[in-house]
C-alpha cells in the first residue's frame, strides 16, 4: 500500500471501535466493571474501574476535530478522578501531540508507557497475498460466526489475550449481533480457538480481536482470520483496513505483527502509550 494514510482516518477507526465495544455492553457488566464513557474534544473517554488488567480505561482519537491542549488533557484526568479510575491510558498519535505535551504530563503526572504500531492496509493486496502464500493452514477452518457461538467466542477471546473470562467474555459476545461487527471464527478439530472481528465505518474496516489459544497457534489461524477479514472487507467497498499491534523491542518478536506485515499492511507510525494514574488521596 503506497497511499499515505491520514492519522485522523486511522486513530478515529480504533477509537470508535473500541466506544462501540465498551459501550454495547450488556448493563448488568458494566456494572460489575464500573464502566463508563464519555465523549470530549472529539476523542473518546472510556473508564472500566474495576478492571484488574489495567487495558480498558483508554483515551483516544484526539486531535483530529480539536487540538490537544492542557484544559483538553486536564478534562479527561477529571473524568477519570470522578469516576475513581486506578489506571488509563492516553493514545495519540504523535503527530497530534502539541510542543508543551512534555509539560502537560508533568501538571497531570502522566508518564511515557509501552508503545504501539499503527498499521493499515489495502483489502485487495491483503487478499492477494493470502491466496499467494504457499503454506496454508494447518488443520484450522476459519468461517463467520453464528451468533449462537456468541458467549464461547467471548470466552476464547478473552483467554487467548489472557484476560478474565467472567464478564469480559460477555463484553465480547455482544459486539456479535451488532449492526457494523463481523466476527469470524477459527476452528481447529471442531473446536473453536480463535477470534477476530472488525468494524466497518464508511470505507475504513478497523481489524479487532485477532488471537488464537496456545495450543493450536503456529498453524496459520492467525493470518486466515485476517485474510477472511480482508475478503468481507473488500465484498463491502472497503478501501483501508486499520490495525494496531505493540511495537517490538530489541530482542522480541511480535508475530501478529509479522503476519500482517505478510499480508501487505504497512506499519503508518509508532505511538507511545501514556499512562495517568489516580493518586492515592483521590481513591
Amino acid at each position: 500500500m503506497t497511499t499515505a494514510v491520514q492519522p485522523s482516518v486511522a486513530e478515529q477507526s480504533e477509537a470508535e471501535a473500541l466506544y462501540r465495544f465498551q459501550t454495547e455492553t450488556p448493563e448488568t457488566v458494566r456494572t460489575a466493571l464500573g464502566m463508563t464513557a464519555t465523549r470530549i474534544g472529539g476523542g473518546v473517554v472510556l473508564s472500566m474501574r474495576e478492571d484488574p488488567t489495567r487495558f480498558w480505561s483508554k483515551a483516544l482519537g484526539f486531535g483530529v476535530t480539536e487540538p490537544v491542549t492542557a484544559q483538553l488533557v486536564e478534562e479527561v484526568c477529571d473524568f477519570y478522578r470522578a469516576a475513581r479510575t486506578p489506571q488509563a491510558v492516553f493514545q495519540i498519535a504523535p503527530a497530534f501531540l502539541p510542543k508543551d505535551w512534555p509539560e502537560i504530563c508533568a501538571r497531570e503526572g502522566i508518564v511515557q508507557d509501552s508503545s504501539w504500531v499503527k498499521l493499515v492496509g489495502a483489502p485487495e493486496e491483503a487478499v492477494a497475498r493470502a491466496d499467494a502464500v504457499d503454506r496454508k493452514p494447518d488443520g484450522i477452518t476459519v468461517t463467520p460466526l453464528e451468533a449462537q457461538h456468541a458467549l464461547e467466542w467471548g470466552t476464547v477471546m478473552m483467554r487467548a489475550f489472557g484476560m478474565p473470562v467472567e464478564h469480559y467474555a460477555e463484553m465480547g459476545a455482544a459486539t456479535v449481533t451488532r449492526p457494523g461487527w463481523h466476527p469470524y471464527g477459527a476452528w481447529l478439530d471442531g473446536e473453536l480457538v480463535g477470534t477476530g472481528t472488525m468494524l466497518v465505518r464508511g470505507d475504513t474496516a478497523q481489524m479487532f480481536a485477532g488471537a488464537v489459544l496456545p495450543h493450536a497457534r503456529a498453524r496459520g489461524g492467525q493470518t486466515a482470520l485476517l485474510a477472511a477479514r480482508a475478503r468481507r472487507a473488500r465484498e463491502l467497498g472497503c478501501r483501508l483496513l486499520v490495525a494496531e499491534t505493540g511495537a517490538e523491542q530489541p530482542g522480541t518478536h511480535n508475530s501478529s505483527l509479522h503476519n500482517m506485515l505478510r499480508l501487505g499492511f504497512e506499519v503508518a507510525y509508532e505511538r507511545p502509550n501514556w499512562s495517568w494514574h489516580l493518586a492515592p488521596e483521590e481513591s
